[in-house]
């Protein structure tokens, strides 16, 4: 028998059109022309202008033979010109890929290449890696350089087009071209590559866009948010906040350098109500001198991932005005797929028992369909009962298309019908999941199964420990033991001895380290310790 709800009724232009984030900036234009859309230095731009100047870039570019299939490659710090690349590129049909900024020339040259690059706009400041980049690729892009004019750069200019003309001799009334598919893809974000070369995530629109909605509601956004950007736009496309807060209507106030006197005086003059990043921007206005602080009169919502920081540092932000929220997901996600939703409740309960619910990972973002912890071998649950070890899981509209040019890996990563993180954890009883390391992180010692992450929370209540990881160190005896780095809050002390003691107060003896290092502690661009190079250096140790 037929569907009587599937006669008749089908898809039309009037009922149906593919989601994209891009039709968020043409409603807030219309919505609230006047508002300001960017706040940079004493530069302020209108959502009004905003919108013509995006319709310029994508004139510009499509002038310049950009289209569907293309990639147009942006080296940019947080400034207004890499807002608008996140949509005047799309505009185009082309595909946008935002290269990390900290990474060496070699792995620039390498993405170039691999995501076949046909425009690049890069900045001043970054001339040297990306002329080094150049001339070790393949590829050979249009180049557009971008000379900040709030912060002038001394970089030298690559090219003869300089970003500014570009934009100008775009038309500001360009129709700009809907994706034909929401499944299309709108941009392209390398992984950080640890183990050979990094692999190309490809977005769609549909996940970009819902993704926006996800992130309002998630991060508690109403209409005129102002949004601090200290959270790097080149990762994840900034968990696709560049779209998110435009969507809302608010104020991007972009920072191309992270330094705590400038968040201090952003937070306070512009009354900047949302933030992100990881626990390092948590510990740099924790740490900032007092002569840089400012006294904080408003609560500023700061969405934190990574690994969760220490209860010390989460009351130390609290009673700073920050109202954290814990968010965990990956490149392969847009960035959160995961949120620790809090109960209410769990404000009553004593302080361990809150502190413990505090780094749970949590529940599925709302715009994910499923959020699992399974055995990666028979593809079933493990028990929820907060104990047993398996790997998270994924399965939704927030993952990834794949991974570019690279079908084996895009097929192991789908393996089952779910995305494989390649994290390890437990589901709780109550439905939560808290993260328990990176499987290539789990340290096997003497056959015994160590998590790095547990002992790690141990070391991180130690009141001279500012940031710590540890790593496997190859043992002749046990395989391997766990080696800790650690690195000290400022005017610390603390010895060998003494952390090795701490230890053994909160640990099985078999999961104390056996060996403890002080040195500061390597991070990424995005403040992710880099377990890779310690697992190197414990080698030597």
């Amino acid at each position: 028998m037929s569907n009587p709800f599937e006669q008749n009724l089908d898809k039309n232009s009037a009922n149906y059109q593919p989601l994209t984030p891009l039709s968020f900036l043409a409603r807030t234009a219309l919505a609230a022309p006047e508002h300001i859309a960017i706040i940079h230095g004493k530069t302020r731009v209108s959502y009004a202008e905003f919108y013509k100047r995006c319709r310029q870039l994508a004139s510009a570019l499509a002038a310049r033979g950009i289209g569907p299939g293309d990639t147009v490659s942006v080296m940019l710090a947080n400034t207004p010109a890499m807002l608008e690349a996140h949509f005047g590129v799309a505009m185009t049909g082309a595909v946008l890929h935002t290269i990390n900024t900290r990474l060496d020339a070699a792995i620039v040259a390498f993405q170039l290449d691999h995501a076949d690059t046909k425009l690049l706009i890069t900045d001043r400041e970054f001339s040297a890696t990306m002329s080094a980049a150049l001339a070790l690729a393949k590829a050979k892009p249009i180049i557009i350089d971008y000379d900040d004019p709030e912060f002038p750069q001394t970089g030298e200019a690559l090219s003869s087009d300089d970003y500014e003309a570009f934009v100008s001799s775009g038309d500001p009334e360009f129709a700009w071209r809907w994706p034909e598919d929401e499944w299309e893809a709108i941009s392209l974000n390398y992984t950080s590559g640890t183990t050979g070369n990094p692999k190309g995530v490809v977005y769609h629109h549909r996940g970009a866009a819902l993704m926006c909605y996800a992130n309002t509601i998630s991060t508690g956004m109403t209409r005129f948010p102002v949004y601090l950007w200290t959270l790097p736009m080149f990762h994840c496309n900034g968990w696709c906040f560049p779209w998110s807060v435009t969507m809302a209507q608010g104020t991007h106030v972009c920072l191309r350098w992270v330094r705590a006197k400038a968040m201090y005086d952003a937070i306070v003059d512009h009354k900047v109500t949302h933030l992100s990043g990881a626990p390092i921007v948590m510990a740099t206005l924790l740490n900032t001198p007092a002569e840089e602080k400012r006294p904080i009169s408003h609560v500023v919502a700061f969405n934190h991932a990574a690994a969760p920081p220490p209860a010390a540092v989460i009351s130390a932000m609290t009673d700073a005005g920050f109202e954290l929220t814990h968010l965990y997901g990956l490149t392969e996600t847009y960035g959160p797929a995961t949120i620790n939703e809090w109960d209410p409740s769990w404000n009553d309960l004593p302080a361990p028992d809150r502190s413990a619910k505090r780094i749970r990972q949590g529940i599925r973002y709302v715009a994910l369909e499923a959020l699992t912890v399974m055995d990666p071998e028979t593809m079933t649950e493990v028990p929820a009962d907060g104990e047993t070890l398996g790997e998270v899981m994924f399965r939704g509209n927030i993952v990834m298309k794949g991974y570019l040019k690279n079908p084996k890996a895009t097929g192991e990563a789908f393996a089952g019908g779910w995305f494989h993180s390649g994290d390890l954890g437990v589901m709780h009883p109550d439905g939560y999941i808290q993260l328990k390391d990176r499987s290539k992180d789990i340290i096997i010692s003497g056959g015994e199964n160590i998590s790095s992450i547990e002992v790690e929370e141990v070391l991180y209540k130690h009141p001279g420990v500012a940031f710590c990881a540890v790593v496997a160190k190859p043992d002749e005896k046990w395989g391997e033991t766990p080696c800790a780095f650690i690195e000290l809050r400022p005017g610390a002390s603390a010895t060998e001895e003494e952390i090795l003691e701490w230890c053994r107060q909160g640990l099985a003896r078999f999961k104390v380290p056996r060996r403890v290092v002080f040195a500061e502690v390597p991070k990424t661009s995005t403040g992710k310790i880099q377990k890779f190079k310690l697992r190197e250096m414990a080698k030597d140790v």
